[in-house]
């Protein structure tokens, strides 16, 4: 059986999307044959997180894996109002010189990891065929650059979860760029709710046109378009029913009470916040129309790869999306989905009425999609992920005479 640990200098639980990703990652690795340890940081956490208990409920996956807390200098709610960058230095230190030390008297086949740094360091006494590094951005940054670049030449595989990002890293000296877009857990959404039922269950009028989104309003400080969608809401000029699930709750209620000064009826905008993972399928069911309104950024348009994308298609929900070359990679216009310019309100408004109208269209993109998403299962990306993995460990054939 292949040892694999998974190094994550995250908090745990965390509210961000990179921890639902890493766990469901590490239960599907798990159930692709690997024995998994999550090496996490211990790290102080919000006081509503900090109760959770059991992480593997928390995050509705299988205990399948280990967790072990890697120890760390962890300032940032003294330091985080001073210095966030000072704050989160020494803790990305202390979390990475606690782990390499760990590592030294600890042996693996693989060694995974989205943090550069870490990987860097382990090669110096790790062999570079066992360090696999999960790109999600490329840096911006003279050191950051420095350091990926680093990584991608010293890791024996490098996975990227776009196309382009993969081009870039391999730009940088990687001498194999797997290209492994995110996905979802299949689990999850099986025996989904009738979208009639999943309405009563969250309190949703039957008969209500929901145009919905799921996740953080908001990422490494960048919008993610769901202003936008409010604004192209108004425009519509039809009776669209808003279904934010996600946070922070503070961003909701902003867009809320933009909602209200458009003139839009407040019954018809839901922000229930952060859900528990499990009843994020739920929230899908109840859907007509699932949004991912992001604006053109270098990082969204060419390094994102948001899980939102894929849970919408496993729900078979119609998607409507921003035309981004990292999202063209999966969806395609009037095939299974619609795409319009980034930013611009009036064309998303335009394919809101569009989708309002032709109630034929929204079943039949959301048939497409989700016709699609069994090749985009967490399950399905750990095993092609592991094969390019044993295909670089597997020794070379020799020849004979």
């Amino acid at each position: 059986m292949t040892d694999l640990y998974y190094l994550a200098n995250i908090r745990l639980p965390t509210e961000k999307a990179h921890g639902l990703q890493i766990m469901q990652n590490c239960e599907a690795f798990a159930a692709s044959g690997a024995r998994v340890t999550l090496f996490a940081a211990r790290r102080i956490n919000t006081p509503e997180l900090a109760r959770v208990r059991d992480v593997w409920a928390h995050y509705n996956v299988a205990r399948a894996f280990e967790v072990r807390r890697v120890p760390c200098l962890d300032l940032f709610p003294w330091l985080e109002r001073v210095s966030a960058r000072l704050a989160f230095a020494i803790q990305a230190l202390t979390y990475t010189l606690a782990l390499w030390l760990w590592m030294l008297v600890r042996r693996a086949d693989v060694y995974y990891s989205r943090d550069v740094l870490t990987l860097v360091l382990l090669s110096l006494v790790k062999p570079r065929r066992a360090l696999v590094y999960e790109a999600h951005q490329r840096s911006r940054s003279g050191p950051g650059r420095w350091l990926q670049r680093a990584c991608a030449r010293r890791c024996g595989l490098v996975v990227a979860v776009t196309e382009s990002l993969a081009g870039a890293l391999r730009e940088m000296g990687a001498a194999r760029a797997l290209v492994a877009h995110d996905g979802f857990r299949a689990e999850r959404f099986a025996g989904m709710p009738a979208k009639g039922e999943a309405r009563a269950r969250l309190h949703l009028p039957a008969d209500a046109f929901v145009v919905g989104y799921v996740g953080r309003l908001h990422t490494m400080s960048m919008s993610k378009g769901v202003d936008t969608l409010v604004e192209a809401a108004a425009r519509a000029e039809r009776p669209l029913h808003v279904l934010l699930v996600g946070g922070p709750q503070t961003m909701a209620e902003a867009l809320r009470d933009r909602w209200r000064a458009l003139g839009l009826p407040d019954s018809h905008f839901h922000a229930p916040g952060d859900v528990p993972a499990a009843d994020v399928p739920a929230y899908l069911a109840a859907f007509d129309v699932g949004t991912m309104t992001l604006p053109w950024t270098p990082h969204f348009a060419y390094d994102a790869s948001p899980l939102k994308l894929f849970e919408y298609m496993a729900a078979g929900c119609a998607i409507l999306a921003s035309d981004l070359p990292s999202v063209r990679e999966v969806l395609r216009d009037g095939d299974n989905a619609l795409l319009v310019p980034p930013g611009d309100a009036d064309a998303l408004a335009g394919a809101l009425r569009r989708l309002y109208d032709d109630r034929g269209l929204v079943a039949r993109l959301g048939a497409a999609a989700n016709a699609e998403s069994a090749h985009f299962t967490w399950t399905a990306r750990a095993a092609r992920i592991l094969d390019a993995w044993r295909s670089l460990a597997a020794p070379t054939p020799t020849s004979t005479s």
